[in-house]
């Protein structure tokens, strides 16, 4: 399943805002509207959203590439930024897009023609190494899932938040393939229900038994002794360990240590973000409060009332088990083990 590809010419994306009822590819040549599906959410998911700026990078480089040098270096420079603004919370975008600049800022790439050949062949890089440290984070992850495990995981890290395969749910599929014989309890993650509408639809697509739950039912099942570990998946992680992730997350952190369950969090190194050195400077998104207050277009709460919407929260390092990377698995302390790793030049 590619949620992101690039095919003829153009850019194709599922849009994950009608799944699971309706399953429709989206085409674009346009960089501006490649920034808006990343804004409203058509692709969702940090690494996902990484491959997909890079590759709105080199269609504002096949835009511009007939002006001058110098109004394609400034053009560029306004389409880049324009990209990085859409979400501030996933470090994979700005990732992306910085290792992009990288390319038309140095001599060769400030000749158009040659920056537009160059970029195109970065992007398609930059996806291929993300379905390949998607594999790797399944196999070192599944190493830490025992036969007959049932796992609960959060929001989708899957193959429709990846270039394919995914980071939580890759870690699910390796043990599964791996024939450990494992469950899985997805919950719904309100308020748009990527758990309910993605990661079931993912896992009953692949043969894999889950079952799902709302989000105040999690508590309840590891009381319960239904939940052996949870795996969940990241939108950036800081220097010490400090994990933002899909709103939510948090809470389970604290149950997870209340029942003694082991907490993981599967990610890419391109999702660490080694200059921030803490969760308290992450920038966290605030979006629409129709989210909240409409299901589908039906209205679920009352007019005149206040709401709050934040995108995402922050799990404190002192929560996590471990974090498992293409590199291997790291465990605490995050402060020493972390910044052992290494990440490709941006």
């Amino acid at each position: 399943m590619k949620p992101v590809y690039f095919e003829n010419g153009a850019l194709k994306l599922i849009d994950q805002t009608l799944l699971p009822t309706e399953e429709v590819i989206r085409s674009y040549t346009d960089y501006r509207e490649v920034a808006e599906a990343i804004k409203t959410m058509v692709v969702r998911g940090a690494p996902a959203i990484g491959v997909t700026a890079a590759y709105a990078v080199y269609l504002a480089a096949e835009e511009f590439k007939t002006l001058p040098t110098d109004a394609f270096m400034l053009h560029m420079k306004d389409a880049c930024e324009h990209i990085k603004s859409v979400r501030p919370t996933a470090v994979n975008l700005a990732w992306a897009v910085e290792r992009m600049v990288v390319l038309f800022k140095n001599p060769v790439g400030r000749n158009p023609k040659t920056a537009v050949a160059a970029l195109k062949a970065e992007a398609d890089a930059i996806c291929e190494e993300d379905i390949a440290m998607c594999r790797a984070i399944g196999e070192h992850g599944q190493k830490l899932i025992n036969r007959g495990d049932t796992i609960l995981t959060h929001c989708n890290a899957g193959a429709l938040a990846t270039a394919d395969y995914g980071t939580a749910l890759g870690v699910i599929r390796a043990a599964y393939d791996a024939g450990k014989n494992i469950k899985v309890y997805a919950d719904e993650t309100r308020p748009l229900l990527q758990g309910a509408r993605l990661t079931a639809y993912e896992l009953a697509k692949d043969g894999i038994p889950v079952t799902l739950i709302t989000d105040n039912m999690a508590g309840w099942m590891m009381k319960q002794g239904k939940i052996k570990c949870i795996v969940v998946g990241a939108d950036r992680i800081t220097r010490n360990g400090d994990v933002a992730n899909k709103i939510g997350t948090y809470a389970l952190s604290v149950l997870a240590q209340a029942h003694r369950i082991p907490f993981y969090v599967a990610a890419p190194t391109s999702t660490i973000d080694f200059g921030m050195l803490s969760g308290d400077d992450i920038v966290i998104e605030q979006r629409d409060p129709d989210e909240i207050k409409y299901i589908k277009g039906q209205q679920i709460a009352p007019d005149g009332i206040n709401f709050e919407n934040p995108a995402f929260d922050v799990t404190p390092h002192q929560n996590v088990t471990a974090i498992i990377t293409e590199q291997g698995v790291v465990s605490p302390p995050y402060y020493r083990t972390i910044p052992r790793l290494t990440i490709k030049d941006r």
